[in-house]
C-alpha cells in the first residue's frame, strides 16, 4: 500500500498572520492569496497535476488541536481509509474524526512528539 505521496501543505501558527503573509510576499515573493496563504502549482514534464499549500493560522487557532505543536504538516495520501486502518493497527494515535469536502478527504494522527499530522486524499 502506498502511504504518503507528497506534502499537501504546511500550516503554522503566527502572532499576526496577515503581517507574516505580507512579509513572505514582499521578501520571498510568495503569491499570497486573499485567504492568506500561497498555492504552489506542481509542474514540469512528467509531473503529476497538483498543488502544495503554505498557510499561516492565528496563534490562538484550535485547528491543530489536540496537537501541541505550533505547526502542522499536511501529507497527500493515495488511500486515506487504508492508511488510517494501518496506522490504527500499528498502535498510532489516530483521531476518530474524518472530514470530506470539495477539497478531498481528511484524517489526522498525532505523532509521538504531540504534533497533529493531517492526511489528505485529494479528490479524484
Amino acid at each position: 500500500m502506498k502511504r504518503v505521496t507528497g506534502i499537501g501543505g504546511i500550516f503554522f501558527k503566527a502572532r499576526d498572520p496577515k503581517a507574516l503573509s505580507a512579509w513572505y510576499r514582499d521578501h520571498l515573493g510568495l503569491d499570497v492569496s486573499d485567504w492568506g496563504g500561497a498555492v504552489f502549482q506542481w509542474g514540469g514534464d512528467g509531473s503529476e497535476a497538483g498543488i502544495t499549500l503554505w498557510s499561516p493560522f492565528a496563534a490562538d487557532t484550535t485547528y491543530m488541536a489536540p496537537g501541541t505543536g505550533s505547526f502542522m504538516v499536511n501529507f497527500r495520501v493515495a488511500d486515506l481509509d487504508a492508511l488510517l486502518t494501518a496506522l490504527r493497527a500499528e498502535g498510532c494515535n489516530v483521531l476518530a474524526k474524518t472530514e470530506t469536502s470539495e477539497q478531498g478527504r481528511f484524517g489526522w494522527v498525532i505523532d509521538p512528539d504531540g504534533n497533529k499530522v493531517e492526511l489528505w486524499e485529494p479528490p479524484a
